[in-house]
């Protein structure tokens, strides 16, 4: 079978491999679908500190597909099933496994990260995955492409559903890429009255707005903060959320922040970067400042029901599509900046 391996930084070759063989507690799925992450740009830009930059992996958390064969041992699952997989499986027996946080557990062990992922043709899920409940069976309609997408998604429940949005509030989405996507159309489900993107580029700006943004600021143009406020009369917004990685973004949104205002630090920044907060606003407003980190299996279940409903249209995000082929030239282009979610179809040699 073919597999793109991570070989270390800036490195990913399209390799065969022989196809993985189940044990008597374990099964393999054929992987239809596999989506590009930042965190996987991350890990091959070297700067993952769950993986070395010498490490070899099959990256991959963004995936779904058919199970094809099924160990002796394994109840309920049987080949034919579509399938999605929750990459983080916990450790079952921490605090945090215990509460469900499977993404919260310190000693998580994680598809595509620290175990072979969706880059490849066929994917072994191990014991602990199927013990964890880490396996989801597709709802019938459901794309293999739109399944995949279900993770993000995901991780953008997670931070949404503590920012207890309702048809009141002003929102502000910092970025353009496809989690600012998301977020904007989970503004949109829920009703938000206001939803403000900023970015730095006119034509993605002019791309992302009709996913839910009634109003737009070019960073390049205008003060992020005064424009802002002008578009809100003067009383800021109710909910931020920072959708890349950069330290200005943090501050505007606390800038941007009115009285009880919730702001979520979405997008992590390089480790040992460092934030100046105004704590007296936070004290005398009354602000939240929450972070967030993974998915849940029940923020997971919820997020497939959000596109099972067609409340969320997942694929809205997708730009580009590559066929296995082509994998090196997908993370090339993912790499880039160019465009927004990056799918590749690990069944399809090359796409039309």
């Amino acid at each position: 079978m073919k597999a793109a391996v991570f070989k270390g930084q800036g490195l990913v070759t399209l390799d065969d491999r022989p196809l993985p063989v189940p044990g008597p507690d374990e099964l393999v799925m054929r992987v239809h679908a596999a989506s590009i992450c930042g965190t996987d740009l991350k890990i091959i830009r070297g700067g993952h500190f769950r993986v070395g930059p010498d490490e070899t992996r099959v990256l991959g958390h963004e995936l779904a597909g058919e199970i094809v064969e099924v160990g002796a041992q394994v109840p309920l699952w049987r080949a034919g099933q579509r399938v999605a997989v929750v990459p983080n499986i916990g450790c079952g027996h921490c605090d945090m496994c215990r509460k469900g946080l499977n993404n919260m557990c310190p000693d998580y062990d994680a598809f595509g990260i620290n175990i072979d992922g969706g880059f490849q043709q066929y994917m072994l899920v191990t014991r602990a995955a199927l013990a964890g409940g880490n396996l989801v069976e597709i709802p019938q309609g459901m794309t293999f492409e739109e399944a995949s997408l279900v993770e993000p998604l995901s991780c953008c429940f997670n931070a949404w559903k503590d920012l207890h949005v309702t048809p009141e509030d002003r929102v502000l989405v910092l970025g353009t890429g496809p989690i600012a996507g998301l977020f904007l159309q989970l503004a949109r489900a829920y009703g938000a009255r206001q939803v403000i993107v900023v970015g730095r580029r006119a034509s993605r700006l002019a791309e992302i707005a009709a996913f839910g943004a009634t109003d737009t600021v070019d960073s390049g143009l205008a003060d992020v903060v005064a424009e802002v406020m002008r578009l809100t009369q003067g009383c800021g917004v109710d909910v931020a959320l920072t959708c890349a990685p950069a330290p200005e973004l943090q501050q505007q949104a606390m800038a941007c922040l009115a009285r009880f205002g919730r702001l979520n630090f979405f997008s992590g920044l390089t480790r040992g970067s460092t934030v100046g907060i105004d704590t007296n606003k936070v004290h005398y407003w009354s602000l939240k400042l929450l972070g967030s980190t993974g998915s849940s299996l029940d923020d997971y279940a919820r997020a497939l029901r959000l596109v099972e409903t067609g409340k969320i249209r997942v694929t809205g995000v997708v730009s580009h599509r590559f066929g296995m082929a082509d994998a090196v030239a997908a993370f090339d282009h993912a790499l880039s900046g160019q465009g927004m979610k990056t799918v590749i179809f690990p069944q399809v040699e090359t796409m039309p």
